[in-house]
């Protein structure tokens, strides 16, 4: 059974610029169009990329998850291609009516972080099965608001569809479900609520990648 990736060194200073080390930093947004509605500037770090092209918390929690097949593909990925309107290339949710609004899940690190403390115990994020997962910003604050999201590229070289910032629009929250329980660890259900993420759409066509990214919002979402 393929294992899956584990998250290594988050939080750890970098070499490049922009990254883990200056995760949370607030400046004014830059002149990026079609952005001007969103002023405030976070510098972030893209900790973990999940896409699932099948559903494998089915049926009932005590029976466990359905395995990996030898087949499919990993889904860990260092990057991951957004479809305005659809979601994410390769996900289970690409295009699915039933997921309008809900196609993309981003959750914070920090959250999944005070989980564990909260039950006393190592929480695995890839086992919540978001999508996005952020270190550095109040992600639960994103709910019913627009923001966007820009992997930063060494050399600061923009051109191209990565390097170009990524539009979403906030929606419901991504509350745990029982299947928390038994994947996560005993206690994660209840604990995850207010923590479990947001649920949104992207509103344009782009590339995001492990490692920094700016988080440009409405309101400001820097924690601390």
């Amino acid at each position: 059974m393929r294992r899956r990736r584990r998250l290594a060194g988050i939080g750890r200073s970098s070499a490049r610029p922009g990254g883990p080390a200056s995760v949370g930093r607030v400046t004014s947004a830059d002149d990026v169009a079609g952005l001007d509605d969103l002023p405030f500037r976070t510098e972030v770090e893209v900790a973990l990329l999940l896409v699932s092209p099948r559903h494998r918390y089915e049926g009932r929690p005590a029976d466990g998850a359905l395995p990996v097949g030898a087949d499919d593909p990993d889904e860990s990925r260092d990057r991951i291609e957004l479809r305005a309107g659809l979601g994410i290339v390769g996900d289970r949710y690409f295009a699915a009516r039933a997921h309008v609004h809900a196609s993309v899940t981003v959750i914070g690190l920090e959250g999944l972080e005070a989980v564990g403390t909260a039950i006393g115990a190592t929480v695995d994020p890839a086992a919540t099965r978001r999508n996005v997962f952020l270190r550095g910003a109040h992600v639960e604050a994103l709910r019913g608001e627009p923001f966007s999201l820009e992997s930063l590229l060494p050399g600061g070289d923009r051109s191209g569809t990565l390097g170009r910032a990524v539009r979403f629009r906030g929606y419901r929250a991504a509350n745990p479900c029982a299947w928390m329980d038994h994947e996560v660890a005993p206690g994660a259900f209840r604990a995850m609520r207010g923590r479990g993420g947001v649920r949104c759409d992207p509103e344009s066509d782009g590339v995001l990648t492990l490692g920094p990214a700016v988080l440009r919002t409405a309101r400001p979402v820097a924690l601390g």
